[in-house]
């Protein structure tokens, strides 16, 4: 491991929700790739998970919360239970499925408190200087932690509840957890200056006390790979272009904008067809509306997937979209650019901010959105253009970057913790 941080012994508790391959989104995602960039600069990494699941890292100690034994079957039903992106609501109508997971925990709250509970363990044992808790789902664990160790406390924003459900559908379980959260830490570090705005407005922190650290990928992640060039799709060998929407069906990425847009297209481009990567509550109702628009022979829903199988949707569309309603940062169109495919984004996402060789749109205007989309089908050159110039600037958006600010956001916090002579309880 390179030792080249200024303060080269730090040692970081990270807690966490998922890992790869046991994600069901991009906070995995993006907790591996910044904490293997992390670990690269030089910090002593344990990466904490609320339970056990098959997880490794060459770069990190990886621990579990809860150190119960559950049988393969059993961890499985767990795992799609217990997912980073799950609602209440959805996680009651589960419960109801799967009857025999009723004596693990009693509802997705518990669970949250129990994974703070258990922290307190993981705290004694695990030898740290700074605490690192990622969104709402790990944040009672990161201030049970430092109430524990008394080290300094900074949280990690990937997403709102805003962004999940709006300002009049907001949860009060999680926003109150995760206004706790933000007001508990040292420091809070936002994904992008989009989701701080959310943090000053909705959560009323004081703008000085967040930092924005963008999100990254880099060119050995796990859906950037080196699929054939010549690996076709049927509908391509049908002549038809392909749009792509990767990611969660569900309000805050915006499928039925996307639909409406495609409906719009498909009215000047019949040889258009539109395929969505993901899952969600939102999955039977796009369904039932794309049939209902009369494009339901042209719409295909592939449910969730991640990987090569990924990879190789990214290098046979002709253009992605990303439509988000609210969206913090957003790692999927980076994935897109890095496999060559031009992309469309939303102008309300973090991931706008950064990228200067993609087209920008807001979610709503779906006959922008709409002519965007045709823009791209209709004139090669821009195709090209935009999948030559986006391919280079992504390789410039590393996660090395982040963990750069990551680790002087660490030195600044320990730093100034031990400079005050006492240690916070909080």
């Amino acid at each position: 491991m390179q030792e080249h941080s200024v303060y080269p012994s730090m040692k970081a508790l990270m807690f966490g929700w998922e890992w790869p391959p046991h994600n069901s989104g991009g906070l995995g995602v993006a907790c591996w790739g910044l904490s293997r960039a992390i670990a690269a600069e030089g910090v002593d990494l344990t990466f904490v998970l609320p339970r056990r699941v098959k997880a490794s890292a060459p770069w990190a100690k990886i621990v579990f919360a809860d150190l119960s034994h559950l049988s393969p079957e059993m961890e499985a039903l767990r795992e799609r239970l217990f997912s980073g992106y799950i609602t209440a609501e959805q996680y009651e109508l589960l419960k109801k499925e799967y009857p025999e997971l009723a004596h693990l925990q009693g509802s997705l709250f518990d669970e949250v408190l129990a994974y703070g509970i258990n922290a307190r363990r993981v705290a004694r044992l695990e030898s740290h200087d700074v605490i690192h808790a990622h969104d709402w789902l790990s944040m009672l664990a990161g201030i049970e932690a430092r109430k524990v160790s008394g080290k300094p406390l900074i949280v990690h924003v990937h997403a709102t509840e805003f962004d999940r459900s709006g300002e009049s559908g907001m949860y009060n379980g999680i926003y109150h957890i995760e206004r706790m959260g933000v007001h508990a830490a040292d420091k809070v570090i936002a994904v992008s200056n989009y989701t701080k705005q959310i943090l000053v407005r909705y959560y009323g922190m004081d703008p000085a006390r967040i930092e924005v650290v963008h999100n990254g990928i880099d060119q050995d992640d796990t859906t950037v790979v080196q699929s054939s060039e010549e690996v076709m799709h049927a509908l391509k060998r049908r002549g038809m272009h392909i749009v792509l929407f990767v990611g969660r069906i569900t309000m805050q990425k915006g499928p039925e904008y996307f639909l409406r847009a495609a409906r719009r297209v498909l009215e000047k481009r019949p040889n258009t067809v539109f395929l969505f990567a993901g899952s969600g509550d939102l999955e039977r109702r796009t369904i039932q509306e794309a049939a209902y628009y009369g494009i339901g022979d042209k719409v295909i829903f592939l449910g969730f997937m991640r990987g090569e199988s990924l990879a190789k949707l990214y290098k046979l569309c002709d253009v992605f979209v990303m439509p988000s309603v609210s969206e913090p940062f957003g790692i999927v169109p980076l994935e897109a650019l890095a496999n060559g495919a031009p992309v469309i984004v939303s102008k309300q996402s973090g991931v706008a901010e950064v990228l200067n060789h993609a087209l920008k749109v807001d979610f709503w205007d779906t006959d922008e959105m709409a002519e965007k989309i045709i823009a791209v089908l209709e004139y090669e050159a821009l195709r090209s253009t935009m999948r030559d110039n986006g391919k280079r600037e992504v390789f410039g958006l590393v996660w090395k970057k982040a963990a750069e600010k990551c680790n002087r956001i660490y030195e600044t916090v320990v730093q100034s913790f031990y400079s005050q002579g006492t240690k916070k309880a909080g």
